[in-house]
């Protein structure tokens, strides 16, 4: 799957798009293909404030767990539940309907420090 340009990238192989002042966090597909069938999502409350760098969720598959860490500081706004249902949808569709949470971002310019999808693609690669 090619690596959507309209987000930036933490070669920790999360993913960041904003929306206003509303970032929504997810993992790369490339991360979902490393981890293979992702079985369990643990994901944060809504309300939680967080921190630049600081680990948001943790998803588990057959072969690992990872953690999923942010990009911005904010407070947690929504979260995905139908991952805890159907983790599965990272790998089905990890930029779209496989989105974790996202976060009101507290200075959404934060978002620079991190890869545009040529910088990403050229990590993986």
């Amino acid at each position: 799957m090619k690596t959507p340009s309209d987000r930036r990238y933490r070669e920790t192989h999360e993913w960041f798009l904003l929306e206003g002042d509303i970032v929504t966090i997810g993992l790369t597909a490339h991360a979902a293909d490393e981890l293979t069938d992702i079985t369990y999502v643990d994901l944060p409350e809504v309300g939680k404030t967080v921190a630049i760098d600081e680990v948001v969720a943790e998803v588990e598959s057959v072969k690992a767990t990872a953690e999923i860490y942010t990009g911005v500081a904010g407070q947690i706004v929504e979260v995905n539940t139908a991952l805890v249902d159907n983790p599965e949808l990272i790998n089905d569709d990890a930029f779209n309907d496989g989105w974790l949470l996202k976060i009101r971002a507290d200075s959404p310019t934060a978002l620079d420090d991190l890869m545009s999808a040529k910088a990403y693609e050229k990590h993986i690669s």
